[in-house]
C-alpha cells in the first residue's frame, strides 16, 4: 500500500475562534474513523512556538533553514491501497478542517 500525506499550511484554516471547538471535534472524528478503519499513520500539527533547526550532514546545528522552507500547519499520513481512497480521505478532512487539503504520495521505499 502508498503512504500519503494530507496537510494545509496554517494560514489556510480561517476559523473563527466560536467555531473552534466544532472544529476540532470534526476532525478529532476523521482521525479517528481512520485508525478504525487501519489506515492512519501519523498525524498532527507543527507547534509554531518553536523555532526549526538546520543540522547539518557535519552534525552542526544552525538556526538557518533552507531558504523558502517555511513548513507549518496540519499533516496527516494515510497507507491507503488507491489514490482515489486517499483523495476521499483528504476529501473529509477538508470539510472538517473546514479548509482545502494538499494531497501528495510518498515514494515507495521496501526499507520502509
Amino acid at each position: 500500500m502508498t503512504k500519503y500525506l494530507i496537510s494545509f499550511p496554517s494560514e489556510a484554516m480561517v476559523i473563527a475562534e466560536a467555531d473552534m471547538p466544532a472544529v476540532s471535534a470534526d476532525a478529532h472524528a476523521v482521525i479517528e474513523e481512520a485508525k478504525a478503519a487501519g489506515v492512519y499513520v501519523f498525524g498532527g500539527g507543527i507547534h509554531e512556538g518553536v523555532d526549526p533547526v538546520l543540522v547539518a550532514a557535519d552534525g552542526s546545528v544552525s538556526p538557518d533553514i533552507y531558504p523558502g522552507s517555511d513548513l507549518k500547519g496540519g499533516f496527516t499520513v494515510l497507507e491507503v491501497p488507491t489514490r482515489e481512497e486517499a483523495v476521499e480521505w483528504a476529501r473529509k478532512i477538508a470539510v472538517a478542517c473546514r479548509c482545502a487539503q494538499e494531497l501528495r504520495e510518498f515514494m515507495y521505499d521496501p526499507a520502509s
